[in-house]
């Protein structure tokens, strides 16, 4: 591509603005400095090393990830400070994340249940390797934690009398608009800590929904939280959009598609179906934002199709468009390749490292 034609994929193709992706990198480092706020960003959204790096160049204090096999190819790219937020569980597993443990400074995991720390425990008693253990708390989200503070610091005993493992802290995924349920189940569980003598190093709490928010209790005071985990903000999404975290224009991830069928004077077909944009709705209506096209809805997917529907006359056969899609961490699952807009000027191709990462 010389420099002065147009940029056109083959579509479709999964497209990243890279100056909106720091930018996005920047804004939010600097809200959790102003806040005394330690960032852990989850790689989950854009699985680059190229990203993880500059975010930690920007000042967050590592990263996250959700499984072992994200977490080897950061470490791959010289990344040391990683937290996996998964209970892990299985011989061959257990050998992978110890051996990970291994080659960089610090790792981290989260456990919920005896059963989990009592694997760790197990793979880690030797003390070849120090593997640091949080307990992983539900406060309302309804996914994985324990349920009470008092279970909470039940395991955390269990996972500081273990050799081989040092408790880190507490971790919570929470529901959105619910800071005031971590607020106070950590407190709570703070307090029986204390009353055992175990000192809890970190309060760990993530989302990009509730990041503008982050370190704020009910009433805007500083709350508890020591560290967020936000993945979402580097990119951003429609679903963010709707929820007023951010503008049209800080979303720095487009998956790029062509009109291949005009079938009735309101009705459009691209190529890119649930195969490029997943299927995740988030409570939205529609599939995704279609840039210039305010009138547009993709009402339906199949997997290699998206149904547009359109006022007549504004779209034709082999045009090209231009969507934001709703849940852009999903969608960076679903290429192997992206076409990275550099923040130079410059295009190029780039591997997605973890894409496809999921054990």
């Amino acid at each position: 591509m010389t420099a002065d034609a147009p940029f056109q994929p083959e579509t479709p193709a999964l497209v990243l603005d890279e100056a909106v992706a720091l930018a996005n990198i920047a804004r939010f480092q600097a809200h959790c400095d102003r806040l005394g706020l330690k960032s852990r960003p989850h790689i989950k959204t854009h699985k680059l090393p190229r990203f993880a790096k500059a975010q930690i160049e920007a000042g967050a204090r590592g990263i996250t990830c959700q499984k072992i096999g994200e977490a080897e190819v950061m470490a791959d790219a010289g990344i040391d400070d990683i937290l996996i937020t998964f209970n892990i569980l299985g011989e061959s597993k257990l050998a992978r994340l110890k051996a990970l443990a291994g080659r960089i400074a610090r790792l981290a995991v989260v456990a919920d249940s005896e059963t989990t720390v009592d694997g760790l425990a197990a793979a880690f008693a030797d003390g070849a390797a120090t593997l640091h253990v949080m307990v992983e708390c539900d406060t309302g989200a309804g996914r994985c934690g324990v349920q009470t503070p008092a279970e909470a610091a039940d395991l955390a005993a269990r996972i500081a009398a273990a050799p081989g493992l040092v408790f880190a802290g507490l971790m919570t995924y929470p529901a959105p608009g619910k800071a005031g349920n971590v607020e106070r189940f950590m407190g709570e569980a703070l307090g029986l800590l204390g009353a055992r003598g175990i000192d809890c190093p970190e309060i760990s709490s993530g989302g990009s929904p509730d990041m503008w928010h982050a370190g704020e209790a009910e009433g805007g005071s500083r709350n508890l939280v020591t560290e967020y985990r936000a993945g979402t903000y580097i990119y951003n999404d429609r679903s963010l959009v709707e929820r007023g975290a951010c503008a049209l224009d800080d979303c720095a991830l487009t998956v790029h598609a062509t009109v291949v069928s005009r079938p009735t004077p309101t009705r459009a077909v691209l190529d890119a179906g649930s195969k490029a944009l997943s299927s995740d709705l988030l409570g939205l209506t529609g599939h995704g934002t279609v840039i210039g096209h305010p009138d547009a809805q993709i009402a339906a997917l199949s997997e290699e199709h998206a149904v547009v529907e359109i006022p007549a006359g504004s779209l034709a056969v082999g045009d090209r468009v231009r969507i934001v899609p709703n849940h852009c961490c999903v969608v960076t699952n679903l290429f192997d390749r992206a076409w990275l807009l550099g923040a130079d000027g410059g295009v190029q191709e780039i591997d997605i490292a973890a894409r496809g990462r999921m054990t």
